[in-house]
């Protein structure tokens, strides 16, 4: 009996729902090529060396199995019509196993140990995601907070500026009292006219 390994790429906004939907696909087409999954290795998202179909990160997973090579075909074909997965690849990891229950045994104790991290990561990456949005909303409050502190500063200088304006004399008022002396001036001409005729009377007496 040979053990394969097969490493595919899982989209990264998968659900835990949907992944393991997809662990079931796996499992099923294992079974009905009669060979024997011995573990699931969940490794998280990771950055990928290069974007695949505007992916930036991928979720790993790798499938140990047991099988005389019949399966491989069939669950990479299985891997290629599923669109969460993005890639795969199955390479040989033994080329015989002589004692199966031994390394059954020790698939499972593996498959225990690492849902245990697998959980542990979860956790790890719920807190972070919670730390991050408390962060945003923090930021968002502050930001609020700032933009009304400017707003009534603003109204404040306004309504200062508007009591000002109130406060300041008429700007016409001035104008027109240095205007009135101006006015008075046509009306002392007569009076010059009149002097001045009489002045002429004089002159003309005299000369009589």
């Amino acid at each position: 009996m040979r053990e394969y390994e097969t490493t595919f790429i899982v989209q990264p906004e998968i659900t835990e729902e949907g992944c393991a939907e997809l662990f079931g696909r796996v499992d099923q087409t294992l079974e009905k090529e009669g060979a024997t999954r011995l573990l699931h290795d969940d490794q998280g998202k990771r950055r990928l060396a290069y974007e695949i179909q505007d992916f930036q990160k991928g979720r790993y997973v790798t499938t140990y199995f047991l099988d005389e090579g019949s399966a491989v075909a069939p669950l990479e074909r299985a891997l290629r019509l599923d669109e969460s997965v993005l890639r795969f690849l199955t390479v040989l990891r033994t080329p015989d196993v002589t004692d199966i229950d031994a390394r059954k045994a020790e698939a499972a104790e593996e498959e225990r140990i690492r849902a245990e991290r697998a959980r542990e990561r979860a956790e790890r990456e719920a807190e972070e995601e919670k730390a991050r949005q408390e962060s945003a909303r923090e930021a968002a409050v502050e930001s609020a907070a700032r933009a009304a502190e400017a707003a009534a500063a603003a109204a404040q200088t306004a309504a200062d500026e508007s009591r000002e304006e109130a406060a300041a004399p008429d700007s016409d008022t001035p104008a027109a009292e240095a205007a009135a002396p101006d006015s008075a001036a046509p009306a002392a001409e007569p009076e010059a006219d009149a002097q001045g005729a009489a002045d002429d009377s004089a002159s003309e007496g005299e000369e009589k």
